[in-house]
C-alpha cells in the first residue's frame, strides 16, 4: 500500500511542477502572450486641502445573498480598479441561494479580512437591511455583528426594529436608491418613517446615485438636511459584465471621500461629517464645497502663453486649461468672452482663446450637480 502512495506521489509531482509553476515540457506549450495581465489601476483624484480624496463602494453584494459572485471576486475587482475602501452589503433578509449556500451574514467579511489587509484596501463590515417599499432598503455599515440583529421581513409593513438594531450597534446608515420603484406610492417621498429615522440620529445619508440611477430629488434632501451624499455600485454580477471598463470616462459608481488620512477611523469620520461626493460616470453629485475643492484641485488654467493680433488690431490670448485628474468636466461659459464650451476629459489639456480685456471667464460645470437643478459654477481670473 506504502509503495502505491509512493507511486501516486512521483507520478502527481511532475504535474505538479508543470502546472503550478508553468514549466514548459517536451511537447507542451503554454500560450502566455494570451493571459490578462494582472494590475491595480491608478485612480487619479488630488487631494483636497489637508485631506486625502479615498474611493470607496459601499454597496455590493455577493452569493451570500443575491450576488453572482465569491466575496473574494468583489476584493479582486475593488484593488484592481483601484478605490481605496468597500463594503459587502448582503441583505439579512433574501437568500436566493440559501440551497446552495449557507445562510451566513458574517461570512462574506470574515472571508475577506486579510486578504484586504494583504492588499492595502480598507474592508468595512456591513449588510443591507431589505424591506418592502416605501421606504425601501437601507445599508448599515461599520457594524459589528450582521447576525441575528435585524428582524424578519414583514409584508406589507417597514419594521423600525430592524434599523434601530443596526444603530444599536453605532452603525452609519444610509438609504438606499429611493424611488427605485417609482410605481409604488411613496417610494420617493420623505415619509414619515425616514422623518423618525432621521430626528432619532438613525439615518445618516441617502444613496444619491445607485448604479446607473441618479436620484436628484435625494440630492436636496442631503443637502437641506445636512445628510452625507452616497454614490454606490450596488453591483451582483461581475463590475466589468455591468460596466464597459474599456472606455476612458467609465468607472463603477462610487463615493469620494475626503478624509483625514487612509485610515478606517478617518474614513468614519469623514462620513459623519458629511464630506463626499457622488461619482458616477461623467458625473459628479453633492454639496458645492465638496464639489468645488474637487474641481479647484483638478483643473488648472495657465497664463497666456501666445497673443495672436488680427490686421484690424484685435487680439486673442490662447491659454492651456488641465484637467490634471480622471474626472471628466463639461465646461459652458456664462460670462466673459472667450471659448464657449470646453470638454476636459481625464488626464488632458485643452486650448481655450479668451478676448483681449476680458479679466475673467465663468463657466457653468454642467456634468455636476450641487442641487437637483444648479450646477458648479467657477469662474478662472485672468
Amino acid at each position: 500500500m506504502k509503495k502505491k502512495k509512493l507511486l501516486l506521489l512521483t507520478l502527481l509531482i511532475p504535474a505538479t511542477l508543470a502546472f503550478g509553476q508553468k514549466r514548459e515540457v517536451e511537447g507542451m506549450k503554454y500560450l502566455n502572450e494570451q493571459r490578462r495581465s494582472q494590475f491595480r489601476e491608478s485612480l487619479v483624484v488630488p487631494d483636497v486641502n489637508a485631506y486625502r480624496v479615498l474611493k470607496c463602494d459601499f454597496h455590493t453584494h455577493t452569493v451570500f445573498s443575491d450576488g453572482r459572485v465569491w466575496p473574494t471576486i468583489r476584493n479582486q475587482e475593488v484593488w484592481e480598479e483601484g478605490l481605496d475602501a468597500y463594503a459587502i452589503t448582503d441583505h439579512i433578509e433574501y437568500h436566493p441561494f440559501k440551497e446552495d449556500v449557507k445562510v451566513d451574514h458574517n461570512r462574506g467579511y470574515e472571508l475577506l479580512q486579510d486578504l484586504a489587509k494583504k492588499q492595502n484596501l480598507i474592508l468595512v463590515k456591513g449588510s443591507e437591511i431589505t424591506r418592502l417599499t416605501p421606504p425601501g432598503h437601507f445599508n448599515a455599515i461599520f457594524i459589528e455583528d450582521a447576525s441575528g440583529f435585524i428582524a424578519e421581513r414583514a409584508d406589507n409593513q417597514f419594521d423600525r426594529e430592524a434599523v434601530m438594531k443596526a444603530a444599536e450597534q453605532n452603525a452609519f446608515i444610509f438609504w438606499n436608491h429611493p424611488g427605485w420603484q417609482p410605481g409604488i406610492e411613496g417610494s420617493y417621498e420623505w415619509l414619515d418613517f425616514i422623518e423618525d429615522l432621521y430626528v432619532n440620529k438613525a439615518l445618516h445619508g441617502i444613496e444619491v446615485v445607485n448604479g446607473f440611477g441618479v436620484h436628484l430629488k435625494a440630492l436636496d434632501w442631503c443637502i437641506d438636511k445636512g445628510l452625507t451624499v452616497m454614490g454606490s455600485s450596488d453591483i451582483h454580477n461581475l463590475v466589468a459584465y455591468e460596466y464597459d471598463l474599456n472606455k476612458r470616462e467609465v468607472h463603477r459608481t462610487m463615493t469620494l471621500v475626503l478624509a483625514k488620512e487612509r485610515t478606517p477611523e478617518s474614513l468614519r469620520e469623514a462620513l459623519e461629517s458629511g464630506r463626499t461626493v457622488a461619482w458616477a460616470g461623467k458625473y459628479l453629485l453633492g454639496k458645492e464645497e465638496h464639489v468645488r475643492s474637487l474641481f479647484d484641485a483638478a483643473v488648472e488654467l495657465a497664463p497666456s502663453h501666445y497673443t495672436e493680433v488680427r490686421p484690424n488690431g484685435k487680439a486673442t490670448h490662447y491659454h492651456q486649461i488641465t484637467n490634471h485628474s480622471d474626472l471628466y468636466f463639461e465646461l459652458e461659459l456664462r460670462e466673459g468672452s472667450g471659448t464657449g464650451r470646453i470638454v476636459l476629459h481625464p488626464r488632458s489639456s485643452q486650448l481655450i482663446s479668451v478676448a483681449d480685456g476680458t479679466t475673467s471667464l465663468t463657466y457653468e460645470a454642467v456634468t455636476t450637480y450641487i442641487r437637483s437643478d444648479r450646477h458648479l459654477s467657477v469662474t478662472f481670473g485672468l
